[in-house]
C-alpha cells in the first residue's frame, strides 16, 4: 500500500555518539524524502561529530573516529538539512524519543531554528510496538519477509522503515492511510519539549514534569523563582527544552506589557 500524503515526508535515521539527546552528535544522517506524486529522493551525508565516538558505539553501527574525520561538521550541513524537511511531516524508527530531539538540538547548535508545530511526526517502532512488540530487523523480517542485512547502517535503517509503514497500512486494517492519524497514533504522551521535562496539565497549561516543582505551572515557577530558570538555562538540559522555557518566560512578559 503506498502512503496518502497531502505534503512531502522525510523518512530519517541518526546514527550518532550515543543517546544523551543533550550531548551526543550526529555521525552519519540518511533522509528519505517521498513526495505525494510518489517520487522519491534520498540523501546521505557522514559528518564529523568532533567529539570522539565511543568503542562501545562503534560496534554498533560500525564508524570509527577516523571514517568521519575529514566529513564536515554538522554545522556545515544545517542548511541542506534543512531545507530538505522544512517543507516536510518526520517520520522514523524511535523517531519520536530520539531522532527528532536529537536533529533539533544540532539544528539549533547551528543557529537554525526548528519548529514541528507545522509538521506531523510518525514514529514506525511505536506503531510496531504496539502491534508485535519488535526490533526494526524483526519488523523487517515480519512485515516485509526480507532480512535487514545491512542494519545501523543509516541509509538501510531508513528505507526499511519506509517499508516497514507501507506494509504496516497492509496488514492493518484500522490503521488509517493518513499522516495525521498515524502520528497521533505513534505519539507517546504529548510534551511541550522533545525530552518530555515540560508536560501539559488537563487545561492544556505547561507544567514542570519532573523534579522538585513536577506539576507545577512553569510560567509560576518561573515568575516566582527567576533564579531557578537560570539554573535550567545553565544546566545540561537539551538546548530545545531551554528554548520552551524561553518562550514561556517570553509569552508571561509580553502578556503583562499588553
Amino acid at each position: 500500500m503506498e502512503l496518502k500524503l497531502k505534503k512531502p515526508i522525510c523518512f530519517f535515521d541518526l546514527e550518532t555518539t550515543g543517546i544523551n539527546i543533550a550531548s551526543d552528535r550526529i555521525v552519519e544522517i540518511s533522509i528519505l524524502k517521498v513526495f505525494p506524486n510518489g517520487n522519491k529522493e534520498s540523501h546521505t551525508w557522514r559528518v564529523n561529530p568532533e567529539i570522539p565516538i565511543p568503542a562501545v558505539v562503534t560496534q554498533i553501527h560500525g564508524i570509527t573516529d577516523e571514517m568521519v574525520a575529514n566529513e564536515p561538521p554538522f554545522r556545515e550541513l544545517a542548511q541542506k538539512v534543512s531545507a530538505l524537511i522544512k517543507d516536510s511531516d518526520l517520520a522514523g524508527y524511535n523517531s519520536n524519543r530520539f531522532d527528532i530531539p536529537l536533529l533539533a538540538e544540532e539544528l539549533l547548535r547551528a543557529d537554525i531554528d526548528f519548529d514541528m508545530k507545522k509538521a506531523m511526526s510518525v514514529d514506525v517502532q511505536t506503531i510496531f510496538h504496539k502491534k508485535e512488540k519488535r526490533t526494526l530487523e524483526a519488523a523487517y523480517k515480519f512485515y516485509c519477509d526480507q532480512n535487514l542485512d545491512d542494519a545501523h547502517s543509516a541509509a538501510a535503517d531508513t528505507n526499511a522503515t519506509f517499508e516497514v509503514l507501507k506494509a504496516q497500512l497492509d496488514k492493518y486494517d484500522d490503521l488509517e492511510n493518513d499522516i495525521n492519524f498515524l502520528a497521533s497514533f505513534s505519539a507517546h504522551r504529548e510534551f511541550a519539549d522533545f525530552a518530555g521535562y515540560i508536560g501539559f496539565n488537563k487545561k492544556g497549561q505547561e507544567v514542570f514534569s519532573f523534579g522538585k516543582h513536577k506539576g507545577t505551572l512553569v510560567e509560576d515557577v518561573l515568575e516566582n523563582e527567576p533564579g531557578y530558570f537560570g539554573w535550567l538555562l545553565n544546566a545540561d538540559f537539551p538546548l530545545y527544552t531551554k528554548k520552551v522555557l524561553t518562550g514561556i518566560k517570553l509569552r508571561k512578559l509580553n502578556n503583562k506589557l499588553t
